[in-house]
């Protein structure tokens, strides 16, 4: 198994920073939202409570693509705050989606969540780290969409999955982490 370098991994967050701006455009990165948070909530989050995904922009990649299956692929994630100061704290939810199924994604158990405060205009980053499966195999995942939401609430955007099938473990769950919240910028 191909595993891609830390400094692909850097390059790639350094990347997706360059490419984020914090009206909640894509900065010519690979993000393609398919639903967003809830309507009727406000923009921003009060100090000192959780952030929310309607009050933050949200980058997805560009990623490490894992090139064949076995090999490791790295999507980076960006959040930028646009309201009031928040907090973060614990993993982000992942779920990746089939048009028959959907698989949670664990935290990274080698992570320890660090409580972050975001200033407006202050970002934080995440990973989701898959092992790629062989395209149709009976141990994969034809993984067509990936849900984001953040700790304390239901409220999901979805974003396309353009990174191949995902490799299943044993018991059916995704070969597939995600880390923690880090601080990212100055």
């Amino acid at each position: 198994m191909r595993v891609v370098p830390i400094a692909v991994t850097a390059l790639a967050v350094a990347f997706a920073l360059t490419a984020c701006d914090d009206s909640g455009g894509d900065g010519g990165g690979d993000k393609t939202a398919t639903s967003t948070a809830g309507a009727g909530s406000t923009a921003g989050s009060k100090s000192g409570t959780g952030c929310r995904l309607d009050g933050v922009g949200v980058q997805v990649g560009p990623a490490s693509e894992a090139p064949a299956a076995g090999d490791t692929g790295i999507v980076p994630v960006t959040l930028t705050n646009r309201g009031a100061t928040c907090t973060l704290q614990d993993f982000p939810g992942i779920e990746l989606t089939t048009g028959d199924a959907s698989y949670d994604v664990a935290g990274d158990k080698r992570a320890k969540p660090l409580k972050l405060t975001l200033k407006k205009g202050e970002t934080a980053t995440f990973t989701v780290t898959y092992v790629r499966g062989a395209s149709g195999g009976k141990n994969s995942a034809a993984v067509t969409d990936m849900n984001i939401s953040l700790p304390g609430s239901d409220a999901q955007a979805g974003y396309s999955w353009k990174y191949g099938d995902v490799s299943l473990k044993s018991g059916g769950k995704p070969d597939a982490s995600v880390s923690s919240f880090q601080q990212a910028g100055d």
